[in-house]
């Protein structure tokens, strides 16, 4: 029988050669995420597409899922709400599962849910402006402006001061990939947004100073 999953066949698209030649270099990338928080750091989830290898890591706290008919599928088969408790990791990992037409919203408050409050989101995207884009064109892929992710973002919650980009992938030869974030470097196939939920203290009211009565001053200039 003819499966019905929603996002085939665009995210089947990840498991070609093209696909294969951006997911190899967002691999590293990954590991160096992970590598940047000490191992003592609460545990870490992934959530890739099919065709794409979970991050190398010596850290085996991770919690490993794929985009599956109906939700996700790994370690556990679960859909949204995920049965992860509230902050309680300190990376979250986010492999091009919103390329689709699946809605991000839902998906984006969650990855801010289970977050601990210094923990961080890596979610890699693809680069609209790429001209590698031709080699996903009429896959049911969808690529958007890094300032639609930013705004996405902001609305579930993360310190957007705190993001960072970084353009990842190759510009068309899917062997020849690599990342950067100097101006060529925003042609590559893909984009990967770092941002913190940090969890902003109220700024305290400036104390009022004491007023001293100088005694002994003010006698001294009224002599």
């Amino acid at each position: 029988m003819r499966s019905t999953r929603q996002f085939e066949p665009a995210l089947d698209w990840y498991a070609s050669a093209p696909g294969q030649g951006l997911l190899a270099v967002e691999q590293a990338a990954m590991a160096r995420v992970l590598g940047q928080n000490p191992a003592s750091a609460p545990g870490w989830l992934w959530l890739g597409v099919p065709g794409a290898t979970p991050p190398d890591s010596e850290r085996r706290r991770g919690l490993l899922l794929r985009r599956d008919e109906g939700g996700y599928a790994g370690d556990v088969r679960c859909a949204l709400p995920l049965p992860i408790a509230s902050e309680s990791l300190g990376v979250v990992l986010v492999q091009h599962v919103l390329d689709d037409a699946l809605p991000g919203d839902a998906l984006l408050d969650e990855c801010a849910r289970v977050l601990d409050p210094s923990g961080v989101l890596w979610l890699a995207v693809l680069n609209p402006w790429s001209p590698y884009r031709a080699r996903w064109l009429r896959s049911g892929l969808r690529a958007h402006d890094p300032g639609r992710w930013q705004r996405r973002l902001q609305r579930a919650g993360f310190a957007i001061d705190s993001l960072s980009l970084q353009w990842l992938g190759p510009r068309w030869r899917s062997a020849h990939g690599d990342v950067g974030v100097g101006a060529v470097d925003r042609l590559r196939a893909g984009v990967a947004l770092t941002v913190s939920k940090r969890t902003l203290a109220a700024i305290p009211p400036a104390p009022l100073r004491g007023l001293r009565l100088q005694i002994g001053s003010t006698m001294s200039r009224g002599r």
